[in-house]
């Protein structure tokens, strides 16, 4: 018999009546009656009623324990009275009568907030006592489902063949799209380790070495900022890999892994699987964003065409997007006045321009008097309009017209409630450019800079860099970009040629990408893959509003552990010996 329990919190039933049982855990609840003292005792499997016998030495002792205490019961489980039965729970007919109650781990402090309340608690406070709140049961939940998830994809990728590989967690300097975490190396004087943004060129490195099928459940370091869906710090992906590969295969091998977790984990539906493949352009020119939600039903148009025929200055050598919103014009007046607030306020746009449709398909708003019987009679039919919806116009130059009509069309989605609740909508994003202008206007990479380019060499030596597509792609859920992949250069030519394209020296690529480019060099087989975000995936089983509740210890927004106290200080000695001399312009953390 175990020390402190025969039995866990969630285990007793009628079938024990009768039976001396232990049981061990933490109080919950105290509920003094008088002649008799009732305890809910939870674990993390269940909870458990006990109840003292009348004796007055028995009640004072029990009714005086802290909540959340830690104690084991010994005792006899017996029928709980007619009225006491808690439907609720699993041991709701059952209580034990206490024979024995010892306290384990007295709580001697006061508690910062209260355990499995609805009552809204301070994040940070949260986090500061990460280990009090895990107590909660949603979090608790939520930890028991991250496991239960990172099980499933792993036995997924086992039956597909593929073998599990840690790569290093201690690597070189990378620049891969975010800021590294650098760790200074004792035996080397100013040299520095990195952690992996991800185990990008690790597993690039594998195949060459002849693994087949790779992958892991990888950590990553990236020092970003804090958004709902991205934590600063580590986060887990399901990294994978593939040698001989091309893109379907990718699709092929992972598709059904995310949809299987999907359903396997949710009650929601899923509407479109398989999933529906989005060119980067059309996402863009359609939704606004490379993340479209398409549980939102509303279409951006592009209607620039019509306005180029109309003399209205507002819009002049402007691109325009227009969006079509149903059945919306007997809103009231506050409603548009609230996008209008909307744009200018929180997208910094210069303004948001709306047309009710009337009862004889005439227009009625801020614009209506700029607008032509043949350009509003083009406009309604583009946009399938008809009497009772509303247009909203987004006029700007390229690249913030797509962004801005994006932002519009999510906050109309929600405004109107046409967002669907009950479903995971997934899509694929493929065909994205290679490259793009940075904010000086000169060529960067513009997702992943060691993808394939479509066309190869010939490509990258005859189109217009802005016109050249990579074998790139993510995966979509919801408006969140659960996965990120692509085909990879693995020809040390075409590697060579994007780089220098994109600004860096044949030289530099040797000192910053070395492996990679000698490996290339040693008969490197064509290779594709991808890495969902474990995180972000629970993060939408889970229900969750932020990445934070499904990471059993997360940084907080401002990238610090409140609990452990890091980032902290350290002493004078631990810099020597790593030879590290703080500036004092530098001094304050």
């Amino acid at each position: 018999m175990n020390k402190y329990r025969t039995h866990n919190c969630n285990e007793i039933t009628l079938e024990d009546v009768g039976k001396k049982v232990r049981i061990a855990g933490f109080i919950q609840t105290i509920r003094d009656l008088g002649g008799l003292v009732f305890l809910d005792i939870r674990d993390m499997y269940g909870i458990t009623q006990v109840v003292t016998s009348g004796k007055q030495e028995d009640v004072d002792f029990a009714s005086h324990i802290p909540i959340e205490s830690s104690v084991t019961v010994f005792g006899t489980v017996k029928k709980r009275d007619k009225e006491t039965i808690n439907p609720k729970l699993k041991t709701g007919l059952v209580e034990i009568a206490i024979e024995e109650i010892k306290i384990l781990g007295k709580r001697t402090k006061q508690l910062p907030f209260e355990i499995n309340t609805d009552q809204e608690i301070r994040e940070d406070l949260r986090l500061k006592y990460r280990f009090l709140d895990l107590r909660n049961d949603k979090l608790k939940n939520n930890l028991l489902l991250r496991s239960q998830v990172i099980q499933f994809l792993r036995n997924q990728m086992i039956e597909q063949g593929f073998l599990e590989v840690q790569t290093p967690i201690l690597t070189s300097s990378s620049p891969e799209g975010a800021r590294d975490y650098l760790v200074p190396s004792r035996l080397h004087p100013g040299s520095f380790y990195a952690l992996p943004q991800a185990p990008q060129q690790f597993k690039q490195l594998l195949m060459v070495s002849g693994i087949d099928k790779y992958f892991q459940i990888a950590p990553c370091f990236r020092d970003e900022d804090a958004r709902s869906d991205r934590t600063p710090g580590e986060f887990y992906q399901l990294d994978m890999e593939i040698a001989y590969s091309t893109q379907e295969d990718i699709f092929s091998v992972i598709e059904p892994v995310i949809y299987n977790t999907f359903k396997k984990f949710s009650d929601k539906k899923i509407t479109n699987y398989p999933f529906p493949r989005i060119s980067y352009k059309e996402a863009m020119s359609k939704y606004g964003t490379d993340k479209p939600d398409l549980r939102n039903p509303l279409i951006i148009e592009d209607i620039t065409d019509i306005f180029e025929k109309i003399d209205f200055d507002a819009f002049k050598n402007k691109i325009v997007k227009v969006i079509s919103t149903h059945d919306v014009a007997n809103q009231p007046r506050s409603f548009f006045e609230g996008m209008t607030d909307f744009a200018i306020k929180d997208c910094k746009a210069k303004g948001l321009a709306w047309l009710r449709v009337q009862e004889d398909c005439s227009f009625q708003g801020p614009i209506a008097k700029f607008i032509p019987d043949d350009a509003r009679i083009e406009m309604l039919k583009r946009t399938n309009s008809k009497s009772g919806d509303c247009l909203f116009f987004i006029a700007e130059v390229p690249k913030i017209v797509e962004t801005l009509s994006g932002q519009i069309r999510d906050e109309l989605g929600k405004r109107l409630n046409l967002i669907k609740t009950d479903t995971f909508e997934f899509c694929w994003i493929i065909d994205f450019p290679m490259f793009e202008l940075d904010e000086h206007q000169k060529l960067s990479f513009s997702h992943n800079p060691f993808s394939m380019p479509q066309g190869g060499l010939e490509a990258l030596e005859t189109q217009n860099p802005l016109d050249i597509l990579a074998y790139q792609y993510d995966i979509v859920c919801n408006g969140i970009e659960l996965s990120s992949g692509a085909v990879r250069n693995h020809d040390i030519n075409i590697m060579l040629k994007a780089f220098i394209m994109a600004g860096y020296t044949e030289e530099e690529v040797k000192s910053k990408f070395g492996a990679l480019y000698t490996a290339f060099q040693y008969g490197a087989p064509p290779h594709a893959g991808i890495a969902p975000g474990i995180d972000r995936m629970l993060m939408l089983l889970s229900n969750s509003e932020t990445i934070r509740e499904v990471i059993a210890f997360p940084l907080n927004s401002k990238a610090q552990d409140l609990m452990m106290g890091a980032p902290s200080k350290i002493k004078r000695e631990q810099l020597r010996d790593i030879h590290i001399q703080l500036d004092n312009t530098y001094k304050k953390l």
